[in-house]
């Protein structure tokens, strides 16, 4: 799941350029923006898990060892779909649409980081983490990236390697996966559907433009976007309150999920009324919003209780 990029310019694309573009160039294939969203989940993930005893060196290796593997997996997913990003506005200009990079340096250096990513969380962290880093990254590569072509489904299913970097957090600090971890897990899938419909609306003629079947596209009166953004949204505040179920949270995480997840059902309401633009970008804002609030909530209650 990926958020919305600025619009690029309107240059032509571009044969393979000097040294220091083309190490910007493969900076851009690892999605830093997004992967920094990656990074603050596993954090979360890792002080959550042991919220009075992190090892900082644990902590350093769990957080690079994601990251490569989050690059790794982001350059493969646009080694992929480098054809279908030449035809979207918005995502023309990457690496290899605009002509900068070749396929095969692309998905190469991928590979490098991925396995370099996982050697670091096998060597430094703990099986548990390693394997939850392998599979993240094998359901966005090998399941996501193919599925988006063919099935709208592929939002469900994108929302799986999305929702797992604070289980790789999780599994780091305690060496296994319980249902605790599984409830972080549950709050990021829910999270990521209401999100990724918003980015969708928003962008649905690149998408159309592309070829790719997401639900705006291949439903466009838009009723199906709203109701399972609505959908979503209302299943995700039910799931936030999990963790005080669970013995994760107390009262003040409690209060600050209803507060804020009342919010985003409002907002996700308007957007199911309305169908516009504006709507789907305040939607957008809302998810971008409420996430932290709820996992810092969920941190501090964590850490101070």
């Amino acid at each position: 799941m990926s958020t919305p990029e600025p619009a690029p310019s309107q240059a032509q694309p571009a044969g393979p350029t000097s040294s220091p573009r083309r190490s910007s160039d493969f900076v851009a294939l690892t999605k830093p923006r997004l992967n920094l969203l990656v990074l603050f989940t596993t954090l979360a993930g890792v002080y959550i898990a042991t919220p009075h005893g992190v090892d900082l060196v644990l902590l350093a290796h769990t957080l690079i060892g994601t990251a490569l593997v989050a690059g790794g997996a982001a350059a493969l997913n646009q080694a992929w779909e480098r054809d279908t990003d030449g035809q979207m506005h918005r995502t023309r200009m990457r690496p290899l649409p605009g002509g900068r990079l070749r396929m095969g340096e692309s998905v190469a250096f991928g590979l490098v980081l991925s396995a370099v990513g996982l050697a670091e969380l096998a060597l430094a962290v703990n099986l548990a983490a390693t394997i939850t880093a392998a599979l993240t990254l094998l359901s966005y590569v090998v399941l996501y990236t193919p599925m988006k072509r063919w099935s709208s489904l592929s939002t469900i299913v994108g929302a799986i390697p999305g929702a797992l970097p604070p289980v790789i957090g999780w599994a780091a600090a305690t060496g296994s996966v319980n249902g605790q971890a599984l409830v972080l897990f549950g709050i990021m899938f829910m999270w990521q559907v209401p999100h990724f419909l918003a980015i969708a609306w928003l962008y649905r003629e690149d998408y159309a433009r592309a070829g790719l079947p997401l639900l705006p596209v291949i439903q466009p009166d838009g009723r199906s976007t709203g109701r399972q953004a609505l959908l979503y949204a209302v299943a995700l505040v039910l799931v936030s309150l999990l963790p005080a179920m669970t013995g994760l949270a107390g009262l003040p995480y409690v209060i600050v999920a209803l507060v804020s997840g009342t919010a985003l059902i409002g907002q996700s309401v308007v957007f199911a009324r309305d169908l516009s633009k504006d709507s789907a970008r305040r939607l957008f804002f809302a998810t971008i919003i409420y996430l932290p609030v709820l996992l810092g909530a969920l941190v501090a209650n964590r850490l101070w209780a």
